[in-house]
């Protein structure tokens, strides 16, 4: 059963907002050495123009995806809904340190406390923000493990969109409680490749049996859009504006560490698949090592079953797989590439978001590839160290700290971005307990 969204007004309740909520985007471009390649039309092969991404995209997000200014203004709208789960507690993992035997000092970030349970609804709520500023009625995602589309269907039920989502096939199957989650915020969730859309048709005549990838569920989100008015597409990584919204997460991370006594870290691990996630944690710091010559090492931890940073080519490629997007100058696998059915959904992706592959492309940041049982097995020893049970995704950067803090014989100081709860991911875990 579906409902119809409510007519939310966009002005701002008057709720008090904890003072340390941020009040602007950080934005790396306007620090980066060299600027990040633009992104080219798929027919001319020449850098896009505002006018190009208009049927997709509300004006302002365009703006934003070109922007150079160093900060951008947070909407009050915005920040009041952030208000609800923001800042997300940074916490000194001081039972994992023991466990460990490590005399490195480990802080996560923990994005697990938002309505979803992951990081996703600091861009959703943006995007919606301004979507229904424009005038648009409807969105169209996809999503992998289905924290993004339960993002957008949440900010959807709180801003008057109607959001409808292209979940991969092979988590579609594997996570229905993403789906009722998405159906509980008003959402609708299909299965893809479908046969609602052209391309879905023709992928599944094309890959009968298919379990699916996030570059042919944007295909179909993207068609749909592209053919209503009312309708925009919203992507909940990999583009400029979507690094841009996570960055909330890195900038109260610094703050934190500093009144800690730990202002600057000597390593943050991440987890990748398109990059928002590692963007959001990282970026501010990566930013004031290039402004301050501070000397953080930022590392970002992907699965070795779909490793665009560490396998992949850096060159220009479609981020669909039908190439009705844009074409993004990042570090992909190739648009046909469809990776194992692994329990990490959100992070199955043949590329990677082209801020984050021009970073690691200018050496200015690393990049690991983790296996999933090791990922896995990490998140166990998480569990049962800190408490929390961290998503699949987060698993990766939780792997990479760990055997970093084994190794490590100074008290150096380790970050992790926990971007997620595994609460609605357990049955990943049910093999290894």
């Amino acid at each position: 059963m579906t409902t119809t969204p409510l007519n939310r007004s966009l002005e701002p309740l008057g709720v008090s907002i904890p003072s340390k909520v941020p009040t602007h985007w950080y934005n790396l471009a306007a620090d980066l050495p060299e600027p990040v390649p633009p992104h080219l039309h798929p027919g001319t092969r020449e850098p896009l123009g505002p006018e190009d991404l208009a049927p997709l995209f509300p004006m302002s997000l365009i703006m934003q995806e070109v922007a150079t200014e160093r900060y951008i203004e947070i909407p009050e709208t915005v920040r009041e809904i952030y208000g609800m789960w923001r800042p997300s507690p940074l916490v000194r993992a001081h039972r994992l340190e023991r466990a460990l035997g490590t005399p490195a000092r480990i802080y996560y970030k923990y994005e697990g406390v938002s309505p979803v349970g992951s990081h996703k609804p600091n861009t959703a709520v943006a995007q919606a923000y301004y979507n229904a500023l424009e005038g648009t009625t409807k969105l169209t995602t996809e999503t992998g493990a289905g924290q993004w589309g339960a993002s957008l269907s949440f900010a959807g039920a709180l801003l008057g969109l109607e959001v409808e989502v292209w979940q991969v096939r092979s988590s579609f199957d594997s996570k229905p409680y993403r789906r009722i989650q998405m159906e509980a915020y008003g959402g609708i969730c299909h299965p893809s490749p479908s046969d609602l859309t052209e391309a879905g048709r023709a992928l599944l005549k094309s890959h009968p049996g298919t379990s699916g990838s996030l570059g042919m569920a944007i295909s179909e989100a993207v068609e749909v859009a592209a053919q209503d008015p009312n309708t925009h597409y919203s992507l909940g990584s990999v583009l400029n504006h979507v690094m841009l919204h996570q960055t909330v997460i890195g900038q109260e991370a610094m703050v934190q560490l500093e009144e800690a006594g730990d202002a600057v870290p000597d390593i943050v691990f991440g987890c990748a698949g398109g990059g928002s996630n590692l963007a959001g944690l990282t970026f501010p710091f990566l930013g004031r090592n290039l402004r301050e010559g501070t000397k953080t090492r930022l590392v970002a931890c992907e699965p070795s079953a779909c490793p665009s940073l560490t396998e992949g080519e850096y060159r220009y490629d479609f981020g669909d797989v039908a190439g009705l997007t844009p074409l993004l100058k990042m570090h992909t696998l190739g648009k046909d590439f469809v990776p194992p059915a692994i329990h990490a959904g959100g992070l199955r992706y043949h590329g990677m978001s082209p801020m984050v592959s021009h970073a690691v492309n200018l050496g200015l940041m690393d990049a690991i590839a983790v296996g999933q049982d090791e990922a896995l097995q990490a998140g166990l020893v998480f569990a049962r160290a800190e408490g929390i049970i961290p998503a699949p995704e987060s698993t990766h950067a939780v792997a990479g700290a760990i055997a970093h803090a084994r190794n490590a014989t100074e008290p150096e100081v380790i970050v992790i971005g926990l971007s997620g709860n595994g609460q609605l991911d357990l049955p990943a875990y049910s093999q290894y307990v």
